[in-house]
């Protein structure tokens, strides 16, 4: 079946995000912007998937738990699971990997935990946006322990990027997958990098302010509407 996509929003909980971008807010309106499936993914958390994942459900919207994850390199990868316990099982050993600088409010941002109805929980403490341990190379085992898959984000941006940090696409990264920006250029990127060949391309908005978010455009061909069905179809070689 088509279906519209967006995998890669953010929440409230990423401190470059608005904090009108709640899970009740951001599920909502992908749901009027014409969207079958969307993927939580906060830097470094996957904190407010809980909430957003169960808003879905009442609205008939899927939504896969997920994280924006910056390696040791800089390199913004987007990681996807299959349901919300192995999000967050991942998201707690990130957390471990991470140096414990503390969020400046002031400077960065509120980082809010919310519920389905747009209360506050609580605020992460540890600033979300700094680079984790984990490597590139070891990135894309190590989200398959978890039962989900990864991808480099957002590969045609001049920061944050795997080509930003290292020029070129690795011989070994095994992964399926990588992200464009939704303007990008999809043919001439596949002409200037051969190691694209083959590869899924996905399109998704990076969104951290509900007026960010685009009505929906591009479509995946899954079987069936489900996070089990993506991660099984970007896993695939």
């Amino acid at each position: 079946m088509k279906l519209f996509y967006d995998l890669h929003l953010h929440s409230c909980l990423s401190p470059c995000g608005d904090n009108d971008m709640s899970p009740y807010n951001l599920v909502n309106m992908a749901k009027l912007l014409g969207y079958d499936i969307i993927a939580l993914t906060d830097h470094n958390s996957a904190g407010n998937c809980a909430s957003a994942v169960k808003i879905g459900r009442e609205i008939g919207l899927t939504v896969v738990p997920g994280m924006e994850l910056c390696t040791a390199e800089e390199i913004h990868n987007v990681c996807l699971f299959p349901n919300v316990e192995r999000a967050e099982s991942f998201s707690r050993y990130i957390k471990t990997t991470m140096p414990p600088v503390k969020n400046k409010e002031e400077i960065f941002g509120e980082q809010l935990l919310m519920d389905t109805e747009d209360g506050i929980l609580g605020k992460e403490e540890t600033l979300l946006t700094v680079a984790s341990a984990v490597s590139i190379d070891e990135l894309p085992d190590l989200v398959r322990e978890y039962g989900g898959v990864c991808y480099p984000a957002h590969i045609d941006r001049e920061s944050y990027s795997i080509i930003s940090a290292l020029g070129d696409f690795p011989d070994t990264l095994g992964v399926n997958a990588f992200e464009l920006t939704p303007k990008a250029e999809e043919s001439r990127w596949r002409d200037s990098y051969p190691a694209l060949d083959g590869k899924i391309l996905i399109r998704s908005s990076d969104a951290h302010y509900l007026q960010n978010m685009r009505e929906a455009e591009f479509t995946l061909d899954l079987p069936e509407n489900s996070a089990e069905a993506l991660i099984k179809f970007l896993s695939e070689k």
